[in-house]
């Protein structure tokens, strides 16, 4: 069997550590701020960056280019490893297609490599849950054409539910109405949303006060979860460790599962979602 190499990028939001354990490279996406480029999770500490969103910085985030993505595959090609690359949903970024651009332009110059692409149509740790099975397949003995089979089956069972504390950063990317912003603030109205079979991430229902939003995500995982004992559990967060550890203890009552896993909420996504944002993860029947 060839060997191969699992890439994804930064907005798996999984700890440099635990990749290195998971033996997963990481592209890195980056954010700009007063026009200085950051890579995501490095040059500016999250408790920093989460500070800048409250205080309602503008942050703008940018994709990785198809000149990063081939700086970044060759140097495996020249190593004769073929490249599985796990990308941010490409409903959400343009990460994916320039991907799949440098994909064509390498094949040309290495045709007897191969080079996968696969659309996560995943963000946050949904996408790091799906890195993390993939890991596990690999070092299973999966080849690198029955691993992306298996992820091509498997990903819209990667189950994805958030919860946002201020509708501002919403309101800006477009999400929700300027109006529902301001009476949602207003009322306390908290909104639940997901991440669909198409990658996208939309509401499905809102909820008022706090704690009820955070008891409502564990409450889909009861409706729709299908975990095992060996099973593990992501949640993610945007600098509200308490809350995030809250949804973990209400899961640990309710489910035997291996492991459940907390991080940060990386820059990339986090300037979309707000600090206070609450997101879980797990495998289920379906989205």
């Amino acid at each position: 069997m060839k060997d191969y190499v699992i890439i994804t990028d930064s907005t798996c939001d999984l700890t440099s550590d635990y990749l290195n354990e998971l033996d997963v490279k990481v592209i890195p996406l980056k954010f700009i701020y007063e026009e200085k480029s950051y890579y995501d999770g490095t040059g500016m500490s999250y408790k920093d960056f989460y500070n800048l969103l409250r205080e309602k910085k503008n942050v703008k985030t940018s994709q990785v280019n198809t000149e990063t993505f081939i700086k970044e595959f060759e140097p495996y090609l020249n190593q004769q490893m073929d490249i599985l690359y796990i990308a941010f949903s490409s409903a959400l970024s343009g990460t994916f297609s320039c991907a799949e651009i440098a994909k064509n332009e390498l094949i040309e110059q290495y045709p007897e490599r191969k080079i996968i692409v696969v659309d996560s149509r995943s963000a946050s740790m949904g996408e790091g849950l799906l890195v993390y099975y993939a890991a596990q397949k690999k070092k299973e003995g999966l080849s690198i054409d029955d691993l992306s089979e298996w992820i091509e089956k498997n990903k819209l069972n990667v189950c994805h539910w958030f919860t946002v504390d201020d509708l501002f950063h919403l309101k800006r990317g477009g999400r929700v109405s300027s109006a529902s912003a301001l009476f949602g603030s207003m009322l306390g109205i908290k909104p639940i949303l997901h991440v669909d079979n198409a990658g996208k991430l939309i509401t499905t229902e809102k909820v008022r006060g706090r704690k009820a939003a955070l008891i409502s995500l564990v409450d889909h995982m009861k409706n729709s979860a299908e975990v095992t004992t060996n099973d593990v559990v992501f949640i993610s967060h945007g600098d509200a460790l308490a809350d995030a550890n809250f949804v973990k203890d209400l899961i640990l009552k309710n489910f035997d599962v291996k492991e459940v896993k907390i991080n940060y909420i990386g820059s990339v996504i986090g300037a979309h979602a707000g600090p206070g944002t609450v997101a879980l993860f797990f495998m289920g029947k379906n989205r």
